[in-house]
This record gives structure tokens, sequence and C-alpha cells, in this order.
């Protein structure tokens, strides 16, 4: 495989050069500045697994845009890289806190969600317009799940619906990004950085409230 060819994926890309993708590169500051707002509101916390999640949302906004300047195949891998470390810690982290599963039964719970994806990914890829992403379709779909796991936590369920409704969001101004490029020649690839970053982030948010609310201190 040739790690330094170049990659066109995206409308604003118009050539191979570093800064071909302004705006689909620099709005990737916006999960920098998720990240920096959760580790200020994590400060004095002992969440085992919220401080990895907060530096995975770092390195989501590095790694992406790495990729969307260099746009090679060595900057594309650390550009999903961290994203599918975040899903499937998060998923982990979902399942013990929110669902109370023992570690083996958390793990085996992500194990079961990589194999579910990569069973569902050729029929999702023949949706149209998500098609092109669909190896991120069952995220909300799995987000939707736990909501109604636990919706005997309203609180709780209401956020994770949020965040499944944000993710759908972002994943739809990343599936319109081509098939509007004749007409907007920025694309909307950077709607999907901005609300995705809101929406990580506020996943994080989510997982600090539900550990440190009052019903839970004393366990």
């Amino acid at each position: 495989m040739d790690w330094t060819r170049a990659i066109d994926a995206y409308c604003e890309r118009t050539d191979p050069g570093f800064w071909a993708e302004p705006v689909n590169a620099l709005t990737n500051a916006a999960f920098l500045v998720a990240a920096l707002v959760m580790a200020w509101r994590l400060r004095g916390t002992q969440l085992a697994l919220a401080r990895p999640l907060v530096l995975l949302l770092a390195l989501i906004g590095v790694g992406s845009f790495l990729f969307h300047t260099f746009a090679q195949p060595w900057a594309a891998m650390l550009d999903v890289l961290p994203i599918m470390v975040f899903a499937l810690t998060y998923l982990y982290a979902a399942s013990r806190h929110f669902l109370g599963l023992s570690r083996r039964a958390a793990a085996a719970t992500v194990l079961a969600f990589l194999v579910v994806t990569a069973l569902a990914m050729p029929l999702l890829s023949q949706l149209p317009l998500y098609g092109p992403s669909a190896s991120y379709l069952t995220l909300p779909l799995v987000i939707l799940l736990y909501a109604w796991l636990t919706r005997a936590d309203a609180a709780l369920s209401r956020g994770l619906v949020l965040g499944a409704g944000l993710l759908l969001v972002s994943l739809t101004f990343r599936s319109l990004d081509a098939p509007l490029c004749d007409s907007l020649a920025l694309g909307t690839h950077f709607g999907w950085h901005v609300f995705n970053a809101l929406m990580l982030g506020w996943m994080i948010e989510l997982y600090r409230r539900h550990a440190l609310a009052p019903s839970r201190r004393g366990r």
C-alpha cells in the first residue's frame, strides 16, 4: 500500500496542497475546545475512564487535522483510529456504569458491537445518502438502545437521546458533502466536525453527571 498517495475525498479539496481544505482543517479546533472544556469539568474527579475519553477527544481533532491537511493514507489512519477507540471505550464505560454490567460482560458487549457493525455494514452502505457513513451508523442505534435500557433514569435516558440526535445531525452533514458539492463548493464536512465535537463532549459530560449524581456518590 502506498501510504503517501494523495486522497481527494471531500468537496472542499481541489488540489493536493496542505491548505487545500482550510475550513475542514481548522474546524477540528472544535474537538480541542470540547476536550479542554471537559478536562476543566472533570477537575477534582476520580472517574477512571473519563480522562482517557478526553484525551481521545483531543486526538480525534489532531488526527482529523492531519488528514484534512496531508490527505494521505497514513493520516487517514490517524483520523479513524481515535474515533474507533473513543467509541469502543465509551461503549465499555456505558455498559459498566449505565447498565451496571461486569467487566467481562461489558467487554463482551463491545465485541458484540464490533461483530454486528461488521455484519451490518454491507447493508448500511446501500442506504441512500447515509451509505458513505455506513461505518458510523450503528453508533446512534446503540446509543438509542442504551437510552431505552436506561429509561428508568429519565435524565440519563434523555441525555442519550440527545447524544444520538447530535450524532445523526453530524452524520447528515458528513453524508451531504458529496451530493451538494456542485451547488456548495465549500461542502458540508465541516458540520460533521462541529456537531461531532459537540456530541462527543456531551457524551463525556453525561458520563460525568451520571457518575457524580448524589445517589451514586456513596456507592
